[in-house]
């Protein structure tokens, strides 16, 4: 039976991606990368270093330095997310759902700095036991790293937690972890293969019943 749950952030519990987007588009389109603005975002999953990296290696720039430039990015979507930033449909009443049947924690790929200023934006710090970053884990998702650590700090097995994602990687990092699944993939991405093994899959969080939970966590 499952005892606790893990939130991934970005996407899932925050309408970010976009923003994430949004924020590369600039701030890389002015050093001279040509990301193209209506594409979906090619490097979704990834650090924000490996974004980084990743773009350098097509189309390098002079300057800044790519740690800046990782900083530049984090700091434009703390901004777009405290502007313009919304809450995904049915993410608090998930979180709800989840807390009354037992411990909670955030693990995101996003460095922690991040985590805590869109969280504390929208007032969610104190529902979770623990919040969790993979950018100090030797490995990122697809890699179950920081699903394992979140597991262990809330004193639960990997086989009794239950994550909610909306990447591949995510579903991916939970399953190598053998964890419970469910996934809220974007409308162009639930044909890719990795949503096949999530436990359950869900065009929205508002999906999500009782129920369904109820079968699964220990009373």
């Amino acid at each position: 039976m499952l005892t606790a749950t893990l939130f991934d952030m970005d996407g899932l519990l925050l309408d970010s991606e976009i923003l994430w987007h949004k924020a590369e588009l600039k701030i890389l389109g002015d050093l001279g990368v040509p990301i193209p603005p209506g594409e979906v975002r090619l490097t979704k999953g990834m650090f924000v270093s490996e974004v980084v990296d990743y773009w350098f290696a097509q189309h390098p720039w002079e300057s800044p330095s790519r740690p800046e430039v990782v900083e530049m990015i984090l700091q434009a979507v703390g901004d777009l997310v405290e502007s313009e930033g919304v809450m995904m449909p049915g993410a608090l009443r998930a979180i709800e759902l989840a807390s009354e049947r037992g411990p909670i924690a955030v693990a995101s790929s996003t460095p922690m700095p991040l985590i805590m200023r869109c969280l504390e934006n929208f007032n969610l710090v104190d529902l979770f036991q623990s919040i969790h970053s993979a950018d100090i884990e030797p490995y990122g998702k697809p890699h179950p790293g920081v699903f394992l650590t979140a597991a262990k700090v809330l004193g639960a097995a990997p086989t009794s937690c239950l994550v909610f994602e909306d990447s591949a990687a995510g579903v991916l990092a939970a399953k190598a972890g053998r964890m419970t699944c469910v996934a809220v993939p974007v409308a162009d991405e639930l044909r890719m293969p990795a949503f096949q093994i999530a436990d359950l899959v869900l065009n929205s969080l508002e999906e999500l019943t009782p129920e369904w939970l109820d079968e699964r966590f220990a009373n």
